[in-house]
Parts: structure tokens; sequence; C-alpha cells
């Protein structure tokens, strides 16, 4: 993954100094093509059932706008304008754009917006469609999930012809990931009156118009089926004509179904994996990619006396045995994390490792734990008592806790853990109520940037009570934003030196406490259904949980008994 994503960035810089560029293939198989070298158009047929653990049942909800359902809708029935793989050096597909160019100083784009697309309602979808659905963003704050209208610059959006144009207040090259390829588009003649107009951000949106290759023909508590759109754009796609997607409260089931080969798309943890599903059958396969972090989200409001405190953050992040969390918890199957967030060995070119070492973060130091507790008056006699959230189901963080749990013990705190139903979990965190969380950022990005925006800039995180973005711990600190801020207009070697920087605030405020690496965990199953992603051609990330590049391999996907 690392030389790819290096190659991204440089991508990214070369087109930063030309003084237009149009959008390019790049090795990509998106946009019609097949997945697996063997290009042409697929004959029709099959299912595909996903086996992905939710840990609650379906609320029957796909607005796009709503980040703890609009991973069930983007990339299955809304698009985006471009799609950036970033397996695979940033490699660009056309999507409803089909081509863009920069200004010279990257502080405009014009997109030229794809003719004869339809929603699946039959009504056409135009360019005022994308300028409506951007500038929606800026009427309601909520919906600007990634800050664009403040954080990135955005200052108007505007149609002429076939043609949108965002204009920026600064260079916005970096921000290219999250307006072409997150941001999904959404129909004026839905989202622009009534309810859905009224309340985009929490509008119930059950029957989703869209544009994308699936439509949403059931949905119930247990289960949603997605049936192909006939009337999609891309020709002859898609090959698959249903997906099943049953809500599944408990890893169990979802990787019963998947070893014995009732599912054929896992996105989850298996204990075991060797002996519980590789060894079942020789067409179950595995390929799970690393790319972010799975970290402890600590509540910095004042409110929250105790997660507030830096002494008692540091003292987590020390007590915590992250090799053994790895083990036991997981595995093995995934590497450890560092106190700074830069993923590793991914990020090697932004890793600062001798300021974890000098900072003491490189190993487990449960006596300075103890140390920094006592001087609170806690101790394994009189502890420290703390909440942490998490998501029932998932057995792997279940069990990463259970070493948590017994790591924190031995230093002088009793940790709570609540296990809750994945969207009551998520609307608490948003909203701030609670001690600590145990969570993964949404998305990720090309370089630790991404992650690190997400997390850490201001203009990510809102008042308790409110829907933060990203930033769900509530970290505010200036000279972070600044750093944050300078990153777009940076030259390459700025970059890396500004990440450092970010990283180092990491380790010196400890605002979130990263525990283990993230993978897009991946299981496929290949006796009927051909075109995975893989290692060898990761056209898209390949979990089902992320978006847009549900898209890529739903369109990618065949039934080779269907041929």
């Amino acid at each position: 993954m690392r030389p790819t994503r290096i190659l991204a960035v440089a991508l990214m810089l070369t087109l930063a100094a030309t003084a237009c560029s149009e959008t390019k293939h790049k090795g990509d198989s998106g946009g019609g093509t097949g997945a697996t070298g063997s290009s042409g158009p697929k004959k029709k047929g099959g299912t595909v059932t996903i086996a992905n653990t939710a840990g609650q049942t379906w609320t029957c909800n796909f607005n796009p706008f709503n980040p703890a359902v609009y991973n069930t809708s983007i990339g299955f029935v809304y698009e985006p304008l471009v799609f950036v793989n970033a397996l695979k050096d940033q490699a660009e597909t056309p999507m409803l754009a089909k081509s863009y160019r920069w200004n010279a100083d990257k502080t405009e784009i014009d997109f030229t917006i794809r003719q004869g697309v339809k929603w699946n309602d039959g009504k056409p979808f135009t360019a005022k469609d994308v300028a409506f659905t951007f500038n929606l963003m800026k009427r309601v704050k909520s919906t600007d999930l990634y800050a664009l209208w403040t954080t990135a610059g955005l200052r108007s959006v505007a149609t002429s012809g076939d043609h949108v144009r965002l204009k920026f207040d600064k260079a916005a090259q970096p921000y290219f990931y999250a307006f072409a390829h997150q941001v999904a588009i959404v129909p004026e003649h839905i989202f622009g009156s009534g309810a859905a107009a009224k309340s985009p951000d929490t509008w119930v949106d059950k029957k989703p118009v869209g544009t994308g290759p699936f439509e949403v023909d059931p949905c119930t508590a247990n289960n949603i089926q997605y049936t192909a759109n006939p009337d999609y754009w891309q020709p002859g796609k898609p090959y698959i004509q249903k997906v099943e997607y049953p809500a599944y409260l408990d890893n169990g089931p979802a990787n019963l179904d998947l070893a014995n080969g009732k599912a054929q798309w896992g996105s989850q943890f298996i204990p075991g994996i060797k002996q519980f599903y590789l060894d079942k059958s020789q067409d179950n396969h595995t390929w799970s990619p690393p790319v972010q972090n799975v970290s402890i989200y600590p509540n910095l409001d004042p409110s929250h006396k105790m997660s507030s405190n830096l002494k008692v953050r540091q003292a987590i992040s020390l007590a915590i045995d992250r090799e053994k969390v790895s083990q036991i918890g997981v595995g093995g199957q995934v590497p450890v994390a560092n106190q700074s967030g830069v993923v590793t060995p991914t990020f090697d070119k932004y890793f600062d490792a001798d300021a974890v070492r000098k900072a003491g973060f490189d190993r487990p130091d449960p006596a300075r734990a103890k140390k920094l507790l006592a001087g609170l008056g806690y101790s394994p006699a009189k502890p420290l008592k703390l909440t942490i959230l998490t998501i029932t189901g998932y057995t792997d963080w279940d069990a990463s806790l259970k070493v948590i749990k017994q790591n924190l013990k031995a230093v002088g705190i009793d940790l709570d853990v609540q296990d809750l139903a994945q969207q009551t979990m998520v609307g608490r965190l948003y909203t701030g109520d609670y001690d600590l969380a145990y969570y993964t950022q949404q998305t990720t990005g090309p370089t630790p940037y991404y992650e690190l925006r997400q997390t850490l800039h201001s203009a990510n995180t809102a008042p308790l009570g409110k829907n933060a973005a990203s930033n769900w711990e509530r970290y505010k600190n200036p000279k972070v934003d600044q750093l944050l801020n300078a990153y777009a207009s940076a030259d390459p070697a700025k970059q890396v030196d500004l990440v450092k920087q970010v990283a180092q605030y990491m380790i010196d405020d400890v605002p979130v406490i990263p525990v283990v690496e993230a993978v897009d965990w991946f299981q496929y199953n290949t006796k009927d259904i051909a075109g995975w992603p893989t290692k060898d051609n990761p056209y898209a990330q390949p979990s089902a949980y992320n978006f847009p590049d549900t898209g890529q391999v739903l369109t990618h996907l065949y039934s080779t008994s269907a041929q």
C-alpha cells in the first residue's frame, strides 16, 4: 500500500504544478470495463449476499447526509462526481462528471457533467443537481460533512450549461478527494422541497432516488434488498442483479454465513480465520489492506473532568499494551498503532519515531501511568471509574477492550464497557454524550493528513448536544488548525513537515489514543461471483462499508454461472 499512496501524493503535486488538467484514467478499470483482466460486457444475473455486522436491525433510512446510515446508500444508490482509488495511485474514474479542469492556481475547478444520466425515478440528472447539492451544504451546515464551506474555503458553486464551477478562496486540490469523491450528489427535485428541504440532515430517506447501479427494493428491519437499476448509465451494468444485505446483530452468525458460502462478501473480523473460513472452501479468500487507526476517543469537554484531564489520557495511553491487544483482541491480524496517529508502515514518510520514543509512548509504561494517576489521588485500590462506549456484536472490539480493561485496572482505572447498538453508540459519540468511546473515523485518505484533519480540526467539532462531524472528542487548538490549514498550499516537503508537527500535538496533547491500526476487512467467495478486488487488482477499497467504493465493486462483480 505504501508505495501506491506515496505515488498518489506525487501525482497530486505534479498536477498542482501544471496550468490545467483533466480527469485521467490511470490504469483503473472503472467506468465500464471488467475487473479481473477479462474486459468486456458480461451477461446479467446472480445475487450477492453481504455479511457485515451492523450490531442492529436496519432503520431503512438512506439519507446520504446522515453519517449513521450513509454507507448503505452512497455507492449503492448515490454517486459522486469522480471516484478516486486510494489504494491504486489515486486512479480516477469519471462518474457523474466526465471530466474537469483546474485553473492555474487551483482555486477554481470546472466539472463537465455527464449527459444522458437519469435518476432512478426517471427524471434527468443535470448540472443543476450538482450545484444544488453543494449549495445545500452551504445552507445547512450539518450536511457539510467535510467542512468544505469553512475549512476548505469553498466560496461559490454555479452552473453554465453542462458545467459546474466551484470557486475557493485558496488552493483547494488537497480537498479534491472530499468534494469530488466523497460528496454524494442528490436530486434537487427530492431534496429541494418538503420535509427533505426543511431538514436535509435528519430527514428519513426511505426510498432513495439516486443515479447509482442499484435501487432499494424493499427494505425491512432484517434485510435490505437492492435490485439492479435497469436504466443505469454505465451500459450493460450492473451485471449482478440483486444484493441482499441482512442485518447481523453479532459477528458470529455473519461469520458462519461467510464460512458456509451463504454470504459471499464479508467485511469484518473473523477470529482464527484460517481454520474457521479459509480452510472451509477453496473458494473462500481474504485480503484486508491497512488504512487507518482504531482509537479511544476521550471526551475533552471540561464538563467531563477526568477524560478531559491530560494526565488521565497520558496514563491510559501509557498503560495499554498494544501488542497484546493486537494478538489477543484481533488475532494478530492488524498492526499496532502509535500515539502519533500516523499509520505505519503505510505512511512511514510522515512518521517521527524519535518523537514517539522521546515521549515514552513507544512501549507500555504502567509504572509511569500509575504515578500520573497517583498524583490525581487514584490507585488500583482506589480506582478512577470511567465508561467506554463500543458497538455490540463487534467481537474483536469486545476482546480488545477486555485486554484494555485489564491494562487499565492494573494502574488504577476501573473501565465500564458499554455495548450499544450501532446507531445509539454513534449518536452518543457524535453529540458528545460519553466519557470514552472505542471507534474509528468513517473514512480515510491517501496521506495521514486526511485522518488527522478529520480527527483534530475544530471545524469538524460541535458543542455538546450537537452533532460533531468527525472531531467527536471536541479538540480545539488554533495552532493545530493553522498547521492543517497550511497543508493545502504547501510544497511536498512542507506537507510532510506539517503532518509531523500535527502528530507532535497528538503526542503532547493526547486528544485521541490510537490502539491498533484498522484494516479494510474483506472476505470473498469465488464459487459463483467473480470480479472481486484483490491485492493484485486493488481497483477499490474492498470492504462493504466503504463508500463510494461499494459502487465500484458492485459494478465489477458478475456471476460466472450466468455467463
